[in-house]
């Protein structure tokens, strides 16, 4: 790791400033900005992993104009706006690779059971009869508020009622791949699979030049809920428009096994056969690839999104995630949904992706905090498709940016910063949120959300959840023993 503490030499973006912003202030720098951002410690999460002590970054457009120590950056510039940081840490916004949002108003509704018994007999049932586009901006409003503060940025979502979760992302002003749902099956939003291919066009179509935040692809679900003919149909409506797709792979052995059955091989196999990985590809879970598979997902630059907490929690197992790295796959992080996580904490993910590792391997050294790190923020952009955009504190990248305070009790002392970030931090640290160059967060208090309607409207929301789940309980037969 490159620790930078008095001299670094940082660059920034070589266009006349003036022109974006013509008025010069006669302050401490020359040209005048929109936002500083300051910390003790500025953890770029470049490359190098530098690591920048008494740092700030500086931001202008959006854009990330300059990365180094704060004495030279506010010699240069002088900012409309600045977040201070003394007990600071600044580092990339976190990624989350994989979620379904608005599944936070289902948190809790089915507990401690298997994949297939808690989708079939409570998730799949409980969505057809209370998901709608109400549901929708409630429940994704509500996952925003919960991950801008936690420091997440960007997040990869697959549910139903897609244009209702891009204008919540749109208003709240996160950064977002938001998943047109195919599934064959009648859903909230579709009667079939090709009704959902056909409206996902729609959604894609309306939202693709909009808002450069927010990137519309395909979600199909999975190989058990799709055929082979309407996964290759999705492929080909998601290669038309030129956009990538998310779905879920290798998750469970009911799914290999389901593929052996039907298809005669297994699931990675299967759609490498059927050209599925020809286009980009962003693999939720991965938990069960076989070490022929691997290679194919490296050829194929499968973006492999791991999700610890909720591969626990649902007993799929535990994904080789030290295997798939060593071999090149790009592999993030994920949260997967509240209803089987039960939060979107990526702290959480982080911690517990190290320590499954070392724990499954036997080896202390295996997925190191730093590797851990890494897959959170620059590895998970890189997953998703957005390594040269997100990820790291980089000249020329967006500007999407946390500060994480260093001021409770569980930091103290601090002798590795990133140590701390990965076993020590958790959600409620973080204080400061920006994306795009926007405040989202500042010193805790979220700027883009009205958080009390929202808590209102979901409890309020979550009580007739829970009125029609007592009245369903209460017509089911007794069970005796």
């Amino acid at each position: 790791m490159k620790l930078i503490s008095i001299c670094f030499c940082f660059v920034f973006v070589s266009l006349s400033l003036s022109a974006c912003n013509p008025s010069q202030d006669a302050g401490q720098g020359g040209d005048t900005i929109d936002l500083l951002v300051k910390g003790d410690y500025v953890v770029t999460m470049d490359a190098d992993d530098t690591i920048i002590e008494d740092g700030a970054v500086a931001i202008d457009g959006g854009l990330i104009l300059a990365v180094g120590p704060a004495a030279e950056i506010e010699a240069e510039y002088t900012a409309s706006e600045v977040l201070d940081g003394p007990h600071r840490i600044v580092m990339p916004g976190l990624v989350n690779g994989h979620s379904h949002a608005a599944m936070t108003l289902l948190r809790g509704v089915a507990d401690d059971l298997a994949l297939m018994d808690w989708l079939q007999n409570y998730i799949f049932p409980a969505e057809v009869q209370f998901v709608d586009a109400e549901f929708v901006r409630i429940g994704t409003e509500l996952a925003c508020w919960e991950m801008i503060r936690g420091g997440t940025t960007t997040f990869v979502d697959m549910y139903y009622y897609p244009d209702t979760i891009a204008e919540v992302v749109e208003q709240c002003g996160m950064r977002a791949l938001v998943s047109a749902t195919v599934i064959d099956q009648r859903s909230p939003d579709a009667e079939s699979a090709a009704d959902s291919i056909t409206k996902g066009l729609g959604f894609i179509g309306r939202w693709q030049d909009r808002n450069p935040r927010i990137t519309p692809i395909f979600g199909p679900h999975s190989n058990y809920t799709l055929n082979a003919e309407q996964l290759q149909a999705t492929r080909r409506a998601a290669d038309s428009m030129g956009v990538p797709i998310s779905i879920h792979v290798s998750e469970s052995p009911f799914e290999l096994q389901y593929s052996q059955d039907t298809y005669g091989m297994t699931s990675i196999e299967f759609y490498e056969s059927i050209g599925f990985f020809n286009g980009p590809t962003i693999a939720a879970h991965v938990v069960w690839p076989t070490e022929d598979e691997i290679p194919i997902l490296v050829k194929r630059k499968v973006g492999v999104i791991h999700n610890p907490t909720s591969n626990m929690k649902i007993a799929s197992g535990i994904a080789p995630v030290a295997d798939m790295l060593q071999a090149g796959v790009l592999v993030g992080l994920g949260t997967d949904g509240a209803a089987s996580n039960n939060d979107l904490d990526m702290w959480e993910e982080m911690r517990l992706a190290a320590l499954l590792q070392k724990v499954d391997r036997m080896d202390p050294e295996v997925l190191s905090a730093t590797t851990v790190l890494t897959m959170a923020t620059r590895g998970g952009a890189a997953a998703i498709g957005l390594g040269d955009v997100i990820g790291s504190l980089e000249v020329g990248k967006q500007a999407d940016v946390i500060q994480v305070a260093f001021t409770d009790v569980h930091h103290i002392p601090t002798y590795d910063v990133v140590s701390h970030l990965v076993y020590v931090t958790d959600e409620q640290d973080v204080a400061s949120v920006v994306v795009d160059g926007k405040v989202l967060m500042k010193d805790h208090e979220l700027l883009t959300i009205d958080t009390e309607r929202v808590r209102a409207e979901a409890n309020a929301l979550a009580a007739r959840i829970q009125s029609a789940l007592n009245e369903r309980n209460a017509a089911m037969p007794a069970v005796t023993e």
